[in-house]
């Protein structure tokens, strides 16, 4: 009883030291990766800008045959889904074709590995088992592409919402310092290059339709559109009005940065707020069952071994 009840903690402890170490070995590097990357962005000077570029071109021409099977015929350039790309930062002309031509591949490819992997298990029993697995491959195949999508948006926009506050706060203080909006802006390009390239990035190609001779209306409503974050859209109507009936650019910025700490300070308690309902079902899944088995296991051994005692006699 005394080595059933050693084996069983034993079990246990490594288990769980297993699951921990997996778990470290798994998140970490991403993690790491990630600090590294905000911290220590790559020098322009060490990678060439080109190179990329030329690589993404090639991959372009490669893809666009595929491409032609799956991308629509018509009426897409102004559809939902090139709002997408856009919101994606998917910007450049070789991005339609290779994700078309993507999808194609894996709507073609996966159903034809699966075919070759269950080719010799195949007979005329569960022929529907086998079709069925190879529709449910190219399904998959086909709208994968779509979920790395909707994670790249959903990324983009984060990187986005949580730097537009910082880059408000820049363009208030150079604003209020008697620089006028194009150049506070610009600055912010500058300042924010390196520590949040999406949201600079948004500033730069407003700059340049503003430098290109477009209307600040209209450069404005653009950069709300390619962000597609509601606060932006907030700030852009906010300026054009401010804009339109010559009211104080830096009183408007001024309310809407008191308006955005407001709102991330709500957003931050309803998050707070939620953590006991999110921490339960680890509790319930993940913690008991241990619990229980450190609590309740030696005395389940000793009622089994009661028990078989009393059966034996």
């Amino acid at each position: 009883m005394q080595i059933a009840h050693t084996l069983l903690l034993a079990g246990t402890f490594i288990v769980v030291f297993g699951a921990v170490l997996i778990a470290l070995f798994v998140v970490r590097p991403t993690i790491l990766q990630q600090r590294l990357g905000q911290i220590d962005r790559e020098s322009p000077g060490l990678v060439s800008k080109q190179a990329p570029s030329d690589w993404l071109r090639k991959l372009g021409r490669l893809a666009k045959p595929l491409a032609r099977a799956s991308l629509p015929k018509e009426g897409w350039e102004d559809s939902a889904l090139k709002a997408r790309f856009v919101h994606a930062g998917w910007r450049s002309p070789e991005a339609v074709p290779i994700y078309f031509g993507i999808k194609t591949a894996l709507a073609a490819g996966i159903p034809l590995v699966l075919s070759l992997l269950l080719v010799r298990r195949f007979d005329a029993d569960h022929e529907t088992a086998y079709f069925a697995a190879l529709l449910a491959g190219a399904l998959c195949g086909f709208y994968l592409p779509n979920v790395v999508l909707a994670m790249k948006i959903k990324r983009r926009k984060r990187d986005i919402f949580e730097a537009f506050p910082d880059s408000l706060d820049l363009i208030m203080v150079c604003v209020e310092a008697g620089l006028g909006l194009d150049a506070a802006v610009l600055r912010v390009v500058e300042d924010m290059r390196d520590a949040r390239p999406a949201m600079a990035h948004e500033y730069e190609l407003l700059t340049l339709e503003l430098r290109a001779g477009l209307a600040r209306e209209k450069a404005l409503r653009n950069f709300a559109a390619r962000t597609g974050v509601e606060d932006v859209s907030m700030l852009v109507a906010m300026l054009i009005q401010a804009d339109r009936f010559g009211t104080s650019v830096a009183e408007s910025l001024r309310v809407h940065s008191d308006m955005l700490r407001t709102k991330r300070q709500m957003l931050a308690e309803e998050r707070a707020a939620k953590i006991g309902t999110k921490v339960l079902f680890p509790l319930i899944f993940c913690l008991f069952p241990a619990l229980y088995v450190v609590l309740l296991g030696p005395a389940g051994i000793q009622i089994m071994a009661g028990l078989r005692s009393v059966i034996n006699n």
